[in-house]
């Protein structure tokens, strides 16, 4: 494969599936092309698709080490990229009894001893292949994302007391996002772009299937179907894959092969997690 991780979109899929994860051709394709044209992949859609658990698969499928930045309202440089040590600066300072220049000092304190490592600085200066996940980038306000792009335009971060730190190979980037606001056009024209959206009722099945030991296909065709009418109601939080596999592996539990409207109004919990949504959901397998 020389300088690329994948030889083709096949076998992105073939290293996917080995570690558990079942991706769409349109996944396969978008990875590889990443790999190639060393470009972040924007990943977008509703929550609970699998949008974190693809960087998560693509690290173990890789044997690359995972490094995620989970964005948040008020996350920053010092968070993002890196800060000063300055408790241990200041010790430093206090400890020093050589009499010596504060030029001196200063190019002490602000050296590699004293630097602490984020994420970004984390992904830009490994030497061991990884996997950099910055998770729900959408959370993150105007000024952070530009710090983003700007690691990711180039891959190297300026430190005014080091000088430039040049990456040592680029790596895997995943950007997720819920969608929770609109990414601005440069962040959006640096990357690729991955719409995941709930997977169709035949690769659901192919999941549950793969996840779930002990559950028959009959009951795996009732469980994605339910949960599939429920996506259809108008929820504050639609079930996610996640979540399915937790209600199939609940009803394989009870020793369960049949999915009746008792079964629903005893485990309905599992699938949905606000009093409002539950009452919908009871309220539509009542009239249906």
């Amino acid at each position: 494969m020389g300088q690329f991780r994948f030889s083709s979109p096949a076998q992105v899929g073939e290293m996917l599936a080995g570690v558990g994860y079942l991706p769409s051709v349109e996944i396969s394709s978008v990875l590889f092309l990443a790999d190639r044209l060393k470009k972040p992949v924007l990943v977008e859609g509703p929550a609970g698709t699998g949008k974190t658990e693809l960087a998560k698969s693509a690290a173990k499928a890789l044997g690359a080490r995972l490094i995620r930045l989970q964005c948040h309202e008020g996350i920053d440089e010092s968070k993002a990229l890196y800060e000063w040590n300055y408790k241990k600066q200041l010790l430093h300072i206090q400890s020093d009894r050589t009499g010596s220049s504060w030029s001196e000092v200063e190019a002490n304190i602000f050296s590699e001893e004293f630097l602490l490592e984020r994420p970004l600085l984390q992904a830009i200066r490994a030497v061991d292949s990884v996997v950099l996940l910055i998770d729900e980038v959408d959370r993150v306000e105007i000024e952070t994302e530009a710090l983003l792009l700007e690691v990711l335009s180039d891959y190297q971060v300026s430190i005014p007391e080091l000088g430039t730190i040049v990456a040592n190979q680029v790596p895997l980037v995943f950007l997720t996002s819920n969608n929770t606001r609109e990414l601005s056009e440069a962040l959006k024209r640096r990357c690729l772009f991955l719409f995941l959206d709930y997977p169709d009722k035949e690769r659901e099945m192919e999941i549950v299937l793969s996840k779930v030991p002990g559950v028959s296909r009959a009951l795996a065709d009732s469980i994605v179907s339910f949960v599939g009418s429920l996506r259809d109601l108008d929820l504050k939080k639609r079930p996610s894959i996640s979540e399915t596999l937790d209600w199939a592996l609940t009803l394989v539990s009870l020793g369960l092969d049949e999915v009746d409207e008792s079964v629903v109004k005893s485990t309905l919990n599992v699938l949905l997690k606000y009093r409002s949504d539950m009452a919908k959901a009871s309220k539509a397998i009542l009239s249906s």
